[in-house]
């Protein structure tokens, strides 16, 4: 698809607090914001607004139902051609919220095809592109070098890149508690900036 082509984009909202507003979701909104104004077409799903059970076993994920309310989200998975995934770093990783909705959407027959006889199963959700925005107390820098950004590359190989989404990129704000209203305000043209190529 050319850069310049109107794209269908999901934003997943995964801040887990659904009473107040955070960064998280002013760099949600900007994204959407410039995403619409150059005629994409957008969805939100606030995580945290959905009321779902997590997974307790290898048998409901194989062939248990996926619960009614997570339904509309697989859809959405579905109908996008861009996925933005916007959470905070909690303990080094993405929130327990975030992990237990991808958990229970990323189910075989939806995501991925088992097939019998092989280790690795078929990828069902190619030709999706994502972008990971992830907040965070420390500098970005020390979680990308220091700490590897492990978790980071897990989410983007062991669950994005396990069911096909490719290419995935990046988005880390460092120092978030700290940031001032002049870095705010930069952080969010930055978000609009994507939005408006989809990318």
């Amino acid at each position: 698809m050319k850069s310049d082509s109107p794209r269908r984009i999901l934003i997943l909202q995964g801040h887990p607090d659904g009473k107040e507003q955070h960064f998280c979701h002013a760099l949600a909104s900007a994204y959407a914001a410039g995403a619409q104004a150059a005629g994409h077409e957008v969805k939100t799903i606030t995580i945290a607004e959905i009321d779902f059970p997590l997974l307790r076993s290898k048998q409901d994920w194989d062939s248990g139902a996926l619960p009614p309310a997570l339904l509309p989200a697989q859809e959405a998975i579905a109908w996008a051609q861009h996925i933005v995934l916007v959470f905070p770093l909690w303990l080094g990783g993405m929130p327990a919220l975030v992990k237990g909705f991808l958990e229970q959407v990323a189910r075989p027959g939806f995501a991925l095809e088992k097939v019998a006889g092989h280790p690795m199963a078929k990828k069902l959700l190619t030709g999706r592109s994502a972008r990971i925005v992830v907040t965070m107390g420390m500098p970005a820098l020390v979680y990308r070098w220091y700490f590897r950004a492990h978790s980071l590359k897990a989410l983007e190989r062991n669950i994005l890149g396990f069911v096909g989404i490719a290419p995935i990129h990046e988005t880390l704000v460092g120092l978030v508690e700290g940031l001032d209203d002049a870095a705010r305000s930069e952080w969010l043209d930055k978000l609009r900036a994507l939005g408006r190529r989809g990318a």
